[in-house]
């Protein structure tokens, strides 16, 4: 009863008898009611379903979750940050564009991230405060970067800065990266508060990870320190070498990868 929103007995009895019927004229028996209650992985598949919205993924996403990797999909953008995805959307999100082996491979490191048309700055205003270090008085508040909402699409993002990535430039950050490539902070943002949601997990604790974009006086943003005071948004130059700043670079999106 207290995690129903209205737990008035008689509300509660009055909707919970309005939904059985409901559901048993269209089609469900007495006795499928016996299934949740004698099984609880199908409790918690009934409560993951009904709070997507009724959304099915699809054998893409299917696939990628029974590999065992991380995964902040649809059904978490719809629970977490209120998506109502059009049809358009989840047609630009049923194929994954990363291989099986790419996904063997990076389950252990990163985070599949299904990312919608969200801004930094409205993803800040659907969480709650104490989730973002800063609001009224950012520096970032008239940023073009923090208000860009970005597209639909699939990103393979770390859940860490690379080993030994920190105490360098950007530029010999870089050269770490290999063929991955800078994520941009929305991408980050994103995950980092997406993941948090959905698991209470709190990433990049301790260490900033450089983004794709620059700030308006040419300084790059930086995404991390998600600690007590919530996660920082900041700047520093390319050519500064600090402990507390690495790169997390995320893999490219190709279906031959």
């Amino acid at each position: 009863m207290s995690n129903i929103a209205n737990p008035n007995p008689e509300k509660v009895i009055a909707r919970t008898s309005e939904c059985l019927r409901r559901l048993m004229e269209a089609g469900l028996t007495f006795e499928d009611l016996q299934l949740p209650i004698d099984d609880p992985k199908m409790r918690a598949r009934l409560v993951r379903f009904w709070r997507s919205d009724g959304y099915e993924s699809t054998a893409d996403e299917k696939v990628a979750r029974a590999l065992g990797i991380l995964v902040f999909g649809v059904p978490e953008a719809i629970q977490h940050f209120g998506i109502k995805p059009t049809p358009e959307q989840l047609a630009t999100l049923a194929n994954i564009p990363f291989s099986e082996g790419v996904l063997q491979e990076c389950k252990g490191t990163h985070i599949l991230v299904a990312t919608f048309p969200l801004s930094i700055l409205d993803i800040r205003e659907k969480v709650k405060r104490e989730l973002f270090c800063s609001h009224e008085d950012s520096w970032y508040n008239n940023e073009q970067f923090a208000q860009n909402k970005g597209e639909v699409g699939w990103h393979l993002v770390r859940k860490n800065v690379l080993p030994n990535s920190t105490d360098k430039t950007y530029a010999d950050q870089q050269t770490l990266a290999d063929t991955d490539e800078t994520p941009s902070a929305r991408v980050m943002v994103y995950t980092i508060i997406g993941h948090y949601l959905a698991t209470g997990e709190q990433l990049f604790k301790n260490v900033y990870t450089r983004c794709a974009e620059l700030g308006a006086d040419g300084i790059r943003v930086l995404v991390g320190y998600f600690f007590a005071y919530g996660l920082g948004v900041y700047y520093y130059s390319d050519d500064y070498c600090g402990s507390w700043i690495g790169l997390a670079p995320a893999r490219k999106r190709t279906l031959n990868a």
